[in-house]
């Protein structure tokens, strides 16, 4: 088949599927729609009409786009159009998961495969109610069983949706935890330094005046006994007088 029709073929498929569609399973939809030819297509073909695609919708005046998300390939609205698609059905494509649900969700991307008292032990809640509604969203599935852990628990795993609903092809691309970090980090502001050092300068004062009050007061017990010694000199002088 000539590429020139073969692109028609490709971009027809990526229109009219519900999923990305990697080159694998369109080379495999192809041929067994024109099963009768004799020369088979092959996965260059496909992939140089999809780098045709790529290129034709680049345009700036198509809205939307070919994306490679979820391991294959899909028509997506560019992102300046976000805020005009969000109007068409509302809350709904708003919504978005708990916090709870996201911060399983982050686990198991980051330690799967996991079961999930392992979770648990991690966010230190149950989490049932959050792992059940991220199997229900298709964003995380049972990929087996430990078969070293006692009981043989289920693990869990991120599914292909999941690379799709955040736009990724593999866990690869997910951000490191060190970039995470690094952008939570607080500089401490001049505020809080002037606090510190007047502080410093306080703690300072009082130290000083500790010192100078001690002196001046071992300077009158020495003065008080220097007192007494001469007190009791002058008696002694008298009482031998006296005798």
């Amino acid at each position: 088949m000539e590429i020139s029709n073969l692109i028609n073929h490709v971009e027809a498929l990526i229109f009219a599927s519900e999923k990305p569609l990697t080159p694998i399973e369109i080379v495999e939809l192809i041929n067994n729609a024109f099963g009768f030819m004799d020369d088979k297509v092959g996965m260059d073909q496909v992939e140089t009409s999809i780098d045709g695609i790529r290129e034709k919708y680049q345009a700036e005046f198509y809205p939307f786009e070919l994306r490679q998300s979820g391991g294959g390939w899909q028509f997506l609205t560019k992102k300046e159009y976000h805020q005009t698609i969000a109007q068409l059905n509302g809350d709904k494509f708003l919504k978005r998961l708990s916090t709870a649900a996201l911060e399983t969700l982050a686990i198991v991307a980051y330690k799967q495969p996991i079961t999930k008292s392992e979770i648990e032990a991690i966010r230190g809640v149950n989490c049932d109610y959050s792992i059940q509604k991220l199997l229900e969203k298709e964003l995380v599935i049972i990929s087996g069983r430990n078969e070293e852990m006692v009981g043989k628990p289920l693990i869990y795993s991120t599914s292909r949706h999941f690379m799709d609903y955040f736009g990724i092809n593999s866990s690869e691309e997910l951000p490191k935890i060190s970039e995470v970090l690094a952008d939570q980090m607080v500089t401490p502001t001049l505020v809080n330094a002037e606090h510190f050092e007047i502080e410093g300068e306080d703690t300072a004062r009082d130290q000083v005046g500790d010192a100078e009050r001690a002196e001046r007061e071992n300077a009158s017990e020495i003065q008080t006994e220097a007192s007494g010694d001469e007190e009791q000199n002058a008696r002694d002088k008298g009482q031998g007088t006296g005798d």
